[in-house]
């Protein structure tokens, strides 16, 4: 039922980490790339004056990223002017998959720091390419230290699925939320991945909760465009098409439109509303285009009503008659079907280097090797992984980490997530493909992790579908490893 209250004057207010209050709707500076895009900067005064107005009407948390055109630029002129409002500045690092050694992170923490102008960074979200790298974990560990340092208040992750965040939470580093899309048409995020935060502590800050502008009343009914010509209806046009195509958003549309004439709001209202009433959600990103167009007033109705039971079941029944978009949160960076705004990322997947070098065995042409660095390997005589023509085959794979140190003490699934990743990296180094492996096996000291452990299998293999023995064993050589995992391909790439 609709709150009985006035007309909201500021909008919602959540406490997001200690000492971090913010808004509950977060203005979201990505569009400034777009309008950037021929090469036409923006110019940091007039784009702090618009948000300067942001702010002064309680919108005071802004959403940017490194590689935003010139938000940071902007943002910064607005953090030192003189008559500056009170203002939270969120910012995203995304490097490419490398060392990250102390000096690479901090070198892309103080780029940051300089264009903000400020002495700390409210909330720095980390953003990775392609987890079989797990040099993620070295940059978070890296970010911990420069976040007790000072420079940093909080630590976020950006587009991470539940797995690989559960990762960085059983090495301890300190998360406070992950960004993630959220919508009418995505509602991976209302699943696993809210159940872990709520267990965890971590709190969600979701964007693309507008489609890209396709929930709202301008395209209930409409035909379907012939094309569209933005980043974001380019993006969120291949959401729909996966979850069902127009005829799916339509069905959506009208029970939005249903539930907004109950509580005389917008499409819109309904579709931020539903994303803000989820619980792990702590606030909704809303783009904005600095000095064009702004909805500010329309979006403090969001605070003017809830949805009821009926509003849900509305809703609900609408839901049915969409397909879930597969994967998991983030998975449309990483894998196919790539829903971006640019469409297939493979090519810029493809084009990282494999995690390790492959070498050739002497005296036969047709043998090649990896080794991951490891002191064993030299030592027992062995490689992490070998191809001989078209057979790969990949070592007992452990959770060791580079450094020597076992990610993911005590929890099977968290080792047998790194495993996995650090399997496809060998694959991948030798010329093949994870969809290429045709056996697994899968060794656990303890029987009663088969199900947790079977679990990540299936998210990495449930499509791909190889041969399969899981054994329960006495002991695996070291402490605290409770998965080892081997696997063989057969590939046609060539080398």
């Amino acid at each position: 039922m609709s709150l009985p209250s006035s007309p909201a004057e500021k909008p919602g207010r959540i406490l997001l980490a200690p000492g971090l209050e913010i808004s509950r709707i977060v203005t979201g500076l990505w569009q400034v790339a777009d309008m950037e895009r021929g090469g036409t900067l923006i110019d940091p005064q007039h784009g702090a004056a618009a948000m300067a107005q942001y702010a002064r009407a309680g919108f005071d948390t802004f959403d940017m990223a490194d590689h935003y055109g010139s938000a940071e630029v902007i943002t910064g002129r607005l953090l030192t002017s003189p008559d500056r409002p009170d203002a939270r500045a969120f910012t995203k690092w995304c490097p490419p998959p490398g060392p990250m050694t102390a000096a690479v992170v901090r070198e892309g923490v103080m780029r940051s720091i300089d264009r903000l102008q400020v002495p700390c960074i409210d909330l720095l979200q980390f953003h990775w390419w392609t987890f079989d790298d797990p040099r993620y974990i070295d940059a978070m560990v890296e970010l911990a230290k420069l976040r007790e340092e000072g420079l940093i208040a909080h630590l976020g992750l950006a587009n991470f699925d539940t797995a690989h965040l559960r990762v960085l939470l059983s090495e301890g580093i300190p998360i406070v939320s992950n960004q993630v899309c959220m919508s009418l048409l995505d509602r991976r995020g209302t699943e696993a991945m809210a159940s872990l935060c709520l267990d965890r502590g971590v709190r969600l800050l979701t964007y693309g909760v507008l489609g890209g502008g396709f929930l709202s009343e301008k395209w209930l009914g409409a035909a379907e465009p012939a094309e569209v010509n933005d980043w974001s209806k380019m993006k969120y046009r291949r959401f729909i098409d996966a979850v069902g195509g127009w005829a799916a958003l339509q069905a959506v549309l009208q029970a939005a439109h249903g539930v907004g004439r109950k509580h005389s709001v917008s499409i819109s209202n309904v579709a931020t509303r539903w994303v803000l009433e989820q619980p792990a959600v702590a606030a909704v990103i809303l783009g904005a285009r600095l000095g064009e167009r702004e909805h500010r007033a329309d979006n403090l109705k969001l605070f003017d009503f809830a949805l009821d039971h009926e509003d849900h079941a509305a809703l609900n029944a609408a839901f049915a008659n969409t397909r879930r978009l597969p994967g998991d949160c983030g998975d449309e960076y990483r894998r196919p079907p790539f829903l971006t705004a640019s469409g297939d990322l493979s090519h810029h997947l493809e084009s990282v280097a494999p995690l390790w070098p492959r070498h050739r065995v002497a005296g036969d042409a047709n043998r090649w090797t990896i080794d991951s660095r490891s002191v064993w390997e030299p030592l027992a005589g062995y490689a992490r992984a070998v191809r001989v023509g078209e057979r790969i085959i990949v070592s007992g794979t452990t959770a060791t980490h580079s450094s020597g140190q076992l990610i993911g003490q005590g929890d099977a699934a968290v080792q047998a997530t790194y495993i996995l990743d650090k399997i496809e990296a060998s694959i991948k180094a030798l010329g093949g493909r994870l969809q290429e492996v045709v056996r697994t096996r899968i060794y656990l000291t303890d029987a009663a992790d088969w199900q947790s452990v079977s679990a990540v299998h299936g998210h990495y293999f449930g499509h791909i579908r190889p041969a399969n023995t899981m054994l329960a064993v006495a002991a695996l050589i070291g402490d605290g490893y409770r998965v080892e995992i081997e696997a063989e391909a057969i590939t046609d790439s060539a080398l």
